[in-house]
């Protein structure tokens, strides 16, 4: 592919607006998690599977309004209504009263719906009943997944390669994570099982992606003469030696997630925006934020085994 062939691109220049504009996309999410808190009492839109409750999908015989069920089953329920694969298919959450079980909420569901529109109007095609404290181990055991996902990032890239490889790779995980649950957190977008899949498939594209252009840093380290070169010309080469891999590997994989996007029906929609978010994210944290931030680590640690480390001053003879 003849695609970036002669690339020369000074990424590691741009370094200091990359910096500045994840700064102001971080900030702008950490304040929609902020304005959550205040808002809805969480910093995410936690769906059923983490908070508990019942979840009811149905579908109506005759064409019915989002509106109409709300209004059916009243404002004491405090139950979402939204629209759900086919023509008049809904999704109904209800959360889960302190005097009521969860088979109550969905049993109560059904005949708020049966006076409303007449039994047999519509069809329950399935029913998800979640505990509360079910949904409190999952939040603690997706928070511990992403935890010991980035520990074992980094202790791969450090036996891998060297741990400044590792650390550098760690932030870009952290920042590319930060990002996806500040978008999440800004629209709202409901947390559920797969949205947690879809941010742990994201941090290993992203660390794929990472370590392509590592690789061929490290290789380009070690040929010879790379001891006497600048080391951001250096990583600028690897850069945009491996370019025409990531541009090839991001684009034919957005192709597909567009595709199940616009096919793949409301089933999967949020997790195919979330990852959507994830390939562009990691693709600019590779480039923008890991290589960076390498070349801040070598500059205050020294370059590590594939260089030379930082010689150290003469010390003023003292009497």
């Amino acid at each position: 592919m003849k695609l970036f062939h002669h690339a020369a691109y000074r990424f590691i220049e741009k370094r200091r607006a990359a910096y500045v504009f994840s700064a102001i996309v971080l900030s702008l999410g950490i304040g929609a998690m902020i304005l959550n808190v205040v808002q809805i009492g969480s910093w995410q839109n936690y769906g059923v599977d983490f908070e508990g409750g019942s979840l009811v999908q149905v579908q109506f015989g005759t064409p019915v309004e989002a509106g109409q069920i709300r209004e059916a089953l009243g404002p004491e329920n405090a139950a979402e209504v939204t629209t759900f694969g086919a023509d008049n298919e809904y999704l109904i959450r209800a959360p889960i009263e302190d005097d009521a079980s969860i088979t109550e909420v969905a049993d109560r569901i059904e005949g708020l719906l049966s006076e409303a529109f007449g039994p047999g109007s519509f069809e329950v095609r399935n029913t998800e009943l979640v505990d509360p404290k079910v949904g409190g181990e999952l939040q603690q055991k997706a928070l511990l997944a992403i935890m010991f996902s980035m520990l074992l990032t980094l202790t791969y890239l450090a036996m891998r390669f060297e741990l400044r490889f590792g650390l550098a790779a760690v932030i870009a995980t952290a920042h590319d994570i930060l990002i996806t649950l500040g978008f999440l957190a800004a629209f709202r977008v409901e947390i559920a099982l797969p949205t947690v899949a879809a941010i742990l498939t994201i941090l290993g594209y992203s660390l794929n992606d990472t370590i392509v252009v590592f690789d061929r840093i490290r290789e380009n380290m070690q040929a010879k003469g790379a001891r006497k070169r600048d080391p951001i010309d250096l990583v600028n080469q690897s850069i945009n030696e491996t370019l025409p891999r990531t541009v090839l590997t991001s684009g034919t994989t957005l192709a597909v997630l567009l595709s199940l996007l616009v096919l793949g029906g409301a089933v999967i929609q949020d997790f195919t925006i979330v990852l959507i978010l994830g390939v562009v994210v990691g693709t600019y944290s590779s480039i923008f934020v890991a290589s960076p931030a390498l070349i801040e680590i070598q500059k205050r640690f020294g370059t590590g085994k594939s260089g030379e480390r930082k010689k150290e001053r003469p010390q003023p003879a003292t009497v």
